[in-house]
């Protein structure tokens, strides 16, 4: 959040409005195939080729208990930067971009749950989404382990 403003990229996913800080966000894009990365963390729901780039399919649905949904054609892909690594997250939809006034974001009351806030929106609330602390140590590990492999057997 910058200039006093937090800026913002709410997406559904399900029936919960979520967002992403929009400075995270590198583009949205359509869906496309995914293919599947052996020994990665459950968390991970595959990978794309983004021009040339390997990069993993964050599942929010799974790290929030939300039940499964197969890719339909209208899903979004969020491609983002989580720390140091570029990912996606397929959504059902890309919605708007938002300013947030600070105030109106409320901060988890526990960390590593990968929770940055929730958004309080003229129209209800957004669940902002931290994809820096959406692994665990453990998780980005065997990620990396899995992409690794994946590399090596080109």
């Amino acid at each position: 959040m910058r200039d006093g403003r937090g800026d913002l990229l709410t997406f559904d996913l399900g029936s919960q409005r979520c967002a992403l800080v929009l400075a995270d966000v590198v583009e949205v894009v359509r869906v496309v195939a995914m293919a599947h990365l052996p020994d990665a963390p459950p968390l991970v729901e595959g990978i794309v080729n983004l021009r040339g780039e390997v990069v993993p399919v964050f599942d929010l649905r799974a790290r929030f208990g939300l039940a499964p949904k197969a890719v339909e054609l209208s899903d979004h892909l969020l491609i983002a930067r989580a720390g140091p690594r570029t990912v996606a997250i397929r959504v059902d939809c890309a919605r708007a971009l938002v300013e947030v006034d600070p105030r109106d974001i409320d901060r988890p009351v526990t960390s590593g749950n990968a929770l940055a806030g929730v958004a309080k929106l003229a129209d209800g609330l957004a669940l902002i989404h931290d994809l820096a602390t959406f692994l665990s140590a453990s998780e980005a590990q065997a990620l990396d382990t899995a992409l690794v492999a994946a590399d090596r057997g080109r």
